[in-house]
């Protein structure tokens, strides 16, 4: 009986460990300061874009509903200029950028050589890495979401808007924040001792220009934007409860490639 104890000691469970490990990151994700700097970016950019919709260039007058700040008015594989584009898809490009920081800051402190010293279990790291990047940009769609609401009652346009759709597209966005950090995770798994470069291939992933060259080329298409896009486009203003599904099967889709691949990476290379 004691020798069954102490085995079980030793070799804890998966959820014991991976509780363990989300203890320890979302304790450092709340004391760093740079995770309420971006809550705080998210919530600006809604106001940013409004005033260039408001005012001269290519985004002036692009919006007709003030939920257009948050969403689509239809999924887009090819847009015809950047405003098109200006709406709570940019989460998904600054969080990118945060997880690249976050992990970075892993290897460059040293933190990683400790923990793989005394915790062996590489999918722990990267399956904690996945759902505290994913929680971050979460955290910051809902702040984009507060910040569009003001930005859009600022702009004076009407908010008239199917109910049902629009939080179907707010659903289709959260849920594809799991997919996106996890491919970011595994972006900077791969380039771990490359931060400048990791950090560079997350801003281009998210501002979405890969899939947006490779329709441009080949034109649109529904296996296009689930293998390159996770379905991201989906979550429009005209989205609706198959959309969220779609988004929703897409993005545990990558949660589990992305994180197997990067727990294989992590096993068969050195992690430091």
């Amino acid at each position: 009986m004691e020798n069954a104890k102490t085995l079980q000691f030793e070799k804890p469970s998966f959820f014991t460990r991976l509780k363990g490990m989300l203890g320890v990151d979302f304790y450092r994700l709340f004391h760093t300061p740079l995770y309420f700097i971006f809550l705080a970016i998210a919530a600006i950019i809604p106001a940013l874009v409004s005033m260039g919709a408001m005012g001269e260039g290519e985004t002036a007058g692009m919006f007709t509903n003030a939920w257009q700040i948050i969403a689509a008015d239809s999924p887009l594989y090819i847009i015809s200029n950047m405003g098109e584009y200006a709406n709570m898809n940019m989460v998904f490009i600054f969080g990118g950028i945060m997880v690249s920081i976050f992990i970075g800051h892993d290897y460059r402190s040293g933190y990683v050589k400790q923990l793989f010293t005394t915790h062996a279990k590489k999918e722990d790291y990267m399956i904690s890495k996945t759902l505290v990047s994913a929680f971050s940009m979460v955290c910051m769609c809902f702040t984009y979401l507060i910040g569009g609401m003001i930005a859009g009652a600022a702009t004076g346009l009407p908010f008239a808007i199917n109910a049902g759709s629009f939080l179907c597209a707010i659903l289709g966005k959260v849920i594809m924040s799991l997919g996106w950090a996890s491919l970011y995770t595994f972006i900077n798994i791969i380039f771990r001792r490359k931060f400048g470069i990791s950090i560079a291939l997350c801003f281009v992933l998210g501002t979405g220009i890969p899939v947006i060259g490779a329709a441009a080329l080949v034109g649109n298409s529904v296996a296009l934007n689930i293998f390159l896009y996770g379905s991201s486009v989906y979550a429009c203003l005209s989205a609706n409860f198959l959309s969220v599904l779609v988004c929703l099967a897409c993005s545990l889709a990558w949660a589990v490639v992305y994180n197997v691949l990067g727990s294989v990476l992590l096993y068969r290379r050195d992690v430091y």
